[in-house]
């Protein structure tokens, strides 16, 4: 996992809490599983409509538990690759704080290959939580701090109902 450096002068605190904050609430109602499990099946269908619907009811369940403004979310087809002369990346996804806009790719940027469901689902989960930070919890920034990748984790097991696994 690599975190953002912290800030020198501004938003040290914001910071320091952002990378504190380990845990994150969970509805006990169990809201997001009917949804992950849609996008399951969505995904192994390679259905991308589906996909989308899915996304926005695993969005509107879990803005209306943490009590956060719904955003947009887009799915789109081949994730982008940015080639360097030594390396390439790949983006899986991203999110605008002033669009309130998700964009998250479904297949793979070399061979075009659905994403995995739990790379897909991670995600999600971890651009949702960048809206938490913004929206919820009044950060000035979403940074990648160790708390922010605890709280993004603790969602991704949640949603999946996989046992949670320490981060290092």
């Amino acid at each position: 996992m690599l975190t953002d450096s912290p800030s020198r002068k501004t938003n040290r605190s914001a910071f320091a809490e952002s990378d504190r904050m380990k845990t994150l609430d969970l509805p006990l109602d169990r809201a997001l599983l009917p949804t992950t499990k849609s996008l399951e099946w969505a995904m192994k269908a390679e259905m991308t409509l589906d996909v989308g619907r899915a996304c926005g009811d695993f969005w509107h369940a879990a803005s209306k538990f943490y009590k956060v403004p719904e955003c947009g979310i887009r799915v789109l087809a081949a994730r982008p690759l940015r080639v360097r002369e030594h390396s390439a990346t790949e983006l899986f996804g991203d999110y605008n704080p002033e669009t309130m806009l998700i964009r998250i790719w479904m297949r793979t940027a070399v061979r075009k290959e659905v994403t995995s469901f739990g790379t897909f689902l991670s995600t999600l989960c971890h651009e949702f939580c960048h809206h938490l930070d913004l929206q919820r919890f009044r950060f000035p920034d979403s940074w990648h701090t160790r708390g922010f990748y605890e709280r993004a984790a603790t969602l991704y097991h949640y949603a999946g109902e996989t046992p949670p696994k320490k981060l290092f």
